[in-house]
C-alpha cells in the first residue's frame, strides 16, 4: 500500500507542555483518513507540521515518500476549523487572490471558479463582501478555494461546522467525489456519525499520544463483544427474561407492548450462536438476532476511557 503521507515519531512542545509524543501514522493514498481526538489531543499541533506552519522538534514527516519539504504546500489544501476569510473583500476577488497564492494562473483560477461557483449555485456571490455573508454561506467559499487547485492532500478539520443538514451533505458528497478522482483526505471532526460515513482508516489522538489507529471495519472488529440484539414475539415477556437470565448474559431488556415484542441484548460467552438461537425459539418465535457491532462513537469513548483509568 503506498502512503501519502508519513508521520515518525513526530513529538512537538511548546515550554512545559508536550502537545505531541512520537506520533507515527501511515496515511494511504486515496483514503479518507479520520483524525480523532478530544479538544487539546494534539491534533491541530499535527495538522499544523503537516501544513509547515510548524515544524517538529524531533521525529521526520515525509509526503509522496520525499521528506516534507516548502514545494509540498502548493500540493496541500487545507480547511481549519477557524476560519480565515478576509471579511472586507469581495466573495470572487479574494477567492482569486488565494487560487493564485497557490501557484494558479488567474485565468485557470477563473475557470475553475466559475464550474465551482455554478456547481454551488452561489455565482451571485462573487460581488458580495463576505461580511455579508452567513457562516455556512462563507464556509462553502473556503471549501472552494481549498479544493480549488485540486491539491494530492486535502486536511478538513470539522468542515461540516456551520452547516444545515442539506448543505453538510452537499459537502460530504464533494469530499467522496473528490476521494474518487484519487484526492488523498485527513478528516478531522467530533461528529462520529461522520466518521462512520466517511473515514475507512483512523488514528485516534489523546493526551500528545496515539492510542489507536488502523482500518476501521478492523477496529470494529477487535471492539466486538459478542453481544446480540434480539427481538421475540411474546406477550409473557417477563417470564422470559427471568428463564434467559439463568442460563445467559442479559441487559437492557425492554418491552414494546403494541407489538408484543420483548427486546434485549444477549452476550455469548461459552454457547455457541447455533446453540442460543434453538433456546431462544423454544421460548417465542424470534424477529430478529443479529450483531451489535460498535460504532465510531462507542470505540472513541471506551478507548478514552480505558486509558484514562489506566493512566
Amino acid at each position: 500500500m503506498n502512503h501519502i503521507l508519513v508521520t515518525k515519531e513526530v513529538s512537538k512542545s511548546y515550554g512545559d507542555y508536550t502537545a505531541l509524543n512520537k506520533i507515527s501514522l501511515e496515511i494511504p493514498e486515496n483514503s479518507i483518513y479520520g483524525l480523532l481526538g478530544p479538544n487539546g489531543a494534539g491534533k491541530t499541533s499535527l495538522i499544523r507540521i503537516i501544513n509547515q506552519i510548524t515544524h517538529p522538534d524531533s521525529g521526520e514527516v515525509f509526503f509522496n515518500g520525499e521528506l516534507l519539504n516548502p514545494n509540498h504546500i502548493a500540493m496541500i489544501g487545507y480547511l481549519p476549523e477557524e476560519r480565515g476569510l478576509y471579511k472586507s473583500m469581495k466573495v470572487g476577488e479574494q477567492a482569486l487572490y488565494l487560487a493564485q497564492l497557490k501557484g494558479m494562473s488567474k485565468t485557470e483560477a477563473q475557470k475553475k471558479l466559475k464550474y465551482w461557483f455554478d456547481r454551488f449555485e452561489i455565482g451571485d456571490w462573487w460581488n458580495k463582501k463576505v461580511q455579508e455573508l452567513s457562516k455556512g454561506m462563507a464556509q462553502k467559499v473556503q471549501f472552494i478555494v481549498t479544493v480549488l487547485h485540486e491539491p494530492k492532500l486535502l486536511i478538513f478539520d470539522e468542515p461540516f461546522s456551520g452547516f444545515d443538514p442539506i448543505n453538510a451533505n452537499i459537502i460530504k458528497d464533494e469530499i467522496l467525489e473528490l476521494k474518487k478522482k484519487g484526492t488523498s483526505i485527513i478528516f478531522s471532526t467530533h461528529r462520529m456519525e461522520s466518521v462512520e460515513e466517511l473515514c475507512e482508516h483512523i488514528a485516534l489522538i489523546y493526551q500528545s499520544e496515539k492510542i489507536l489507529d488502523g482500518r476501521l471495519t478492523d477496529i470494529k472488529r477487535e471492539y466486538k463483544k459478542n453481544i446480540f440484539e434480539v427481538g421475540m414475539q411474546t406477550s409473557n415477556g417477563l417470564e422470559i427474561v427471568s428463564d434467559l437470565k439463568n442460563h445467559f448474559t442479559i441487559s437492557e431488556e425492554s418491552f414494546d407492548a403494541i407489538e408484543n415484542q420483548l427486546n434485549f441484548n444477549l452476550q455469548i460467552v461459552s454457547k455457541t450462536s447455533r446453540e442460543i438461537l434453538t433456546h431462544l425459539a423454544s421460548k417465542a418465535p424470534i424477529n430478529h438476532f443479529l450483531e451489535k457491532i460498535p460504532t465510531a462513537n462507542d470505540i472513541f469513548i471506551e478507548t478514552i476511557q480505558n486509558k484514562g483509568s489506566n493512566g
